[in-house]
């Protein structure tokens, strides 16, 4: 008996041993962070922020790279084709894994099986921005002037979850608008500082910042309740009753990838994400965090494919 407890636990010293190997060994080189989004994007701020955090953590180069384009379909792509060895990682939104299996007729990849999940890191919204010199400042003003000019206003979206959410404020707001597709909110935004648009979609943090710096206006968010960073500004629920467009943003390595890379960033981001100026910086950069680790999240996900199929469905869109 003593020998078989003997051997147990030697058996157990063993693999705690190796273990603890692998987490001193990975990361062993740069580990590469594809955005689907353009720089500027709040995708590509979260990008940089949880990139900086796990460089600082794990004392490796955690690079963003930027890979916008087809809803983010192209960066998806090119990850879910990676080596699963851990060093090429997907920072992932609602709108890659879930809302794009509405959204887009031939999906080039599969948000399930195509992909490990690693972490949900934060939950975030956006505003309905218009420019300082728009003829209303309420929503319900906006609401009434969009609807005296059927067809004449040009609206810009620059992501699948922006492109819900212009759909939903259409059929909800009964409006009728030119819509001008974008590769990226910021430019989007752009355009609707120059006066190319009437209205956009903005991420929170950088709705924020822009209203702020007195360029744009917000009129309303897209979360069922008030933005923290924005307090005054409504929620569409509040004038549209049943809109609500929320996202998310997470971590996710190519299917195959190691159970014990995926431990050890799962690890790392828990450990990053319950500290407190770390939660003050993604607050700074509109989001909030929601950490979970990668089981759940899975299960998550598989639940936010049917949630976006819903709200896809709701706003009357046709894949493309």
């Amino acid at each position: 008996m003593r020998r078989s407890f003997v051997r147990v636990i030697g058996v157990a010293v063993a693999l705690a041993a190796a273990a603890g190997a692998w987490a001193q060994t990975y990361p062993a080189r740069a580990v590469r962070l594809v955005v689907p989004f353009p720089a500027g994007s709040q995708t590509d701020l979260v990008a940089r922020l949880i990139g900086q955090q796990l460089q600082d953590a794990l004392g490796k180069p955690f690079v963003v790279e930027n890979k916008p384009g087809a809803a983010g379909a192209i960066a998806a792509s090119a990850v879910a084709t990676s080596a699963p060895d851990g060093y090429t990682l997907l920072v992932t939104t609602a709108a890659i894994q879930a809302a794009n299996v509405s959204l887009i007729r031939k999906l080039s990849y599969d948000p399930v099986k195509d992909f490990a999940p690693v972490a949900r890191l934060a939950n975030t919204s956006m505003m309905l921005m218009v420019r300082p010199d728009f003829p209303a400042t309420s929503l319900d003003g906006f609401l009434a002037h969009v609807r005296a000019q059927p067809g004449k206003l040009s609206a810009g979206y620059g992501s699948p979850g922006a492109q819900v959410a212009l759909a939903m404020l259409k059929q909800l707001g009964r409006l009728e608008t030119v819509d001008v597709p974008y590769k990226g909110i910021p430019q989007a935004a752009t355009d609707l500082i120059g006066g190319t648009l009437a209205f956009t979609f903005v991420d929170v943090g950088n709705a924020v910042a822009q209203a702020r710096g007195g360029r744009l206006r917000p009129l309303g968010v897209t979360s069922a309740e008030r933005a923290g960073q924005a307090p005054d500004v409504p929620a569409l629920g509040e004038v549209l009753r049943g809109f609500e467009v929320s996202s998310w943003y997470g971590l996710a390595a190519p299917a195959g990838t190691g159970a014990e890379a995926v431990a050890v960033l799962n690890a790392a981001v828990a450990r990053i994400l319950a500290q407190p100026d770390v939660r003050e910086k993604f607050l700074a950069i509109g989001t909030s965090v929601a950490p979970m680790a990668a089981e759940p999240f899975g299960a998550f996900i598989r639940a936010e494919i049917d949630n976006w199929a819903r709200m896809v469905k709701m706003a009357d869109i046709k894949p493309e």
